[in-house]
């Protein structure tokens, strides 16, 4: 099948998929005598499972990793958890990270009277965060 095909197929754009074959990430396709790549159902899994690896936050090198199990028919499924696991503790990490950028930006919205003066301790407050002072 050809590559709009391809993209009908998995939602991917002709860019993506000529990306993920450049980077070595899916199975090179094929060549018809035209020149043309030819990519078959393998690909289409493939693709498949890259489009969903990026949604749920895997990076491109661990997409990479994921793609190598995935072809690897000695893989071991406590190897495929384990980056699971760890992409899941690296979530965790962020959302904690989030968490606390956004009780930051409560603690400053609730300093701020937020009418006509010229005084605002949003404004104050991040630009003294590292000095030291208090607003």
């Amino acid at each position: 099948m050809n590559i709009a095909e391809i993209v009908k197929r998995t939602g991917l754009s002709a860019k993506s998929v000529r990306f993920y074959e450049e980077k070595g990430i899916i199975t090179p396709p094929q060549r018809a005598a035209n020149g043309y790549r030819q990519y078959n159902e393998e690909h289409i899994r493939e693709l498949n499972l890259l489009h969903q690896a990026r949604l749920v936050g895997f990076s491109l090198p661990e997409c990479k990793e994921l793609m190598q199990l995935y072809n690897n028919p000695h893989r071991r499924s406590a190897d495929v958890k384990g980056k699971t696991l760890a992409k899941i503790n690296e979530i965790d990490q962020q959302i904690a990270k989030l968490q606390q950028i956004r009780q930051e930006l409560l603690t400053l919205a609730e300093q701020c009277p937020g009418d006509n003066s010229e005084h605002c301790p949003i404004i104050e407050g991040l630009a003294c965060k590292k000095c030291g002072q208090k607003n």
